[in-house]
């Protein structure tokens, strides 16, 4: 469920944007990360800078559009989030909180979390996800200055490297534990 919530506004943005304007578009998407915030606090669980992130680019290219300039091609607006969430990838790996830990932090044992391995596999994930972001932004930047590319062609990289992230990111901390063994299971109380 986790990694749905993470990309429900970013599949409502691509959707939306093959049948209405870029504007409607990244509201929509602004309005389901904001949906998404309100789930995490009901839940009581922390709020996300991937999400706080994505409500501040969708809602800034959506301004930008609204306020400044409303004729940027499909490609520039999806150029311009992608470029947008590498920024934001890239800030949570420099500040030393890469954005994946929040969410694996959640589904481990407060003892798993504290562990050097844990930090250093978030941080692994991490990168998986930036790298999958910038070449989703190279796909778009081919499409943009190639006109022979085919428009397919950025919705074919955007959907491989994906894809390729979601994979590693179940992958990953699977092969971890496989490798390096769990920690020691706590006891458990006789009766």
């Amino acid at each position: 469920m986790t990694i749905f919530l993470v990309l429900a506004p970013y599949g409502a943005f691509a959707t939306l944007m093959l049948v209405t304007s870029a504007t409607v578009s990244l509201l929509c998407a602004a309005l389901i990360c904001l949906g998404v915030i309100a789930f995490d606090v009901a839940r009581r669980r922390s709020i996300k800078i991937l999400t706080v992130g994505s409500v501040i680019v969708f809602t800034a290219v959506g301004s930008y559009l609204t306020f400044v300039d409303p004729t940027p091609s499909t490609i520039a607006v999806k150029i311009a989030i992608d470029a947008g969430m590498l920024v934001v990838s890239l800030g949570s790996i420099l500040v030393g909180h890469p954005f994946a830990r929040q969410y694996a932090v959640e589904q481990v044992d407060a003892e798993i979390a504290k562990l050097p391995g844990f930090t250093q596999a978030n941080y692994l994930i991490t990168w998986a996800w930036t790298g999958a972001v910038l070449l989703m932004l190279i796909g778009n930047i081919a499409v943009l200055y190639v006109p022979a590319l085919p428009l397919w062609t950025g919705l074919l990289v955007a959907f491989a490297a994906r894809n390729a992230a979601v994979c590693f990111t179940r992958w990953y901390p699977q092969y971890r534990k496989a490798k390096y063994g769990a920690p020691p299971a706590r006891a458990l109380p006789s009766h």
